[in-house]
């Protein structure tokens, strides 16, 4: 669940690890005032690498199964990595790394997929 500018640093972490075998989820939940309807197909270019797959979560269903509990407890503009074995349950499984906001935690993103999926030389 990122924003704007989140799903910018997504794009650009993807583009510097172009062979690697990866599953990416952005999920778009209205938070903002001005998040009145699904992100445009414009908005959803912000991350148009392959691997990725785009959802439009209205009732913060996802946001609610990680812990939301009120408005001030929304998980939005947030990154998780899970191992290609985690099995989402009735619970999400614990990411191997998970922080946010995604502007904010680029290099350490970054970093973290690189010791979960090495890139190959």
């Amino acid at each position: 669940m990122i924003c704007l500018q989140g799903a910018s640093a997504v794009q650009r972490v993807l583009e510097g690890r172009r062979g690697d075998n990866l599953r990416v989820f952005v999920v778009w939940e209205p938070v903002l005032p001005t998040d009145w309807s699904s992100p445009s197909t414009f908005t959803m270019r912000r991350v148009s690498d392959s691997r990725v797959q785009q959802y439009w979560d209205k009732g913060h269903l996802l946001s609610k199964t990680m812990g939301e509990h009120d408005r001030s407890s929304i998980v939005w503009d947030w990154v998780g990595i899970y191992s290609g074995e985690a099995v989402w349950t009735e619970q999400p499984p614990k990411p191997i790394f998970e922080n946010g906001p995604v502007v904010h935690v680029v290099a350490a993103f970054t970093n973290a997929l690189e010791r979960a999926a090495p890139t190959k030389n």
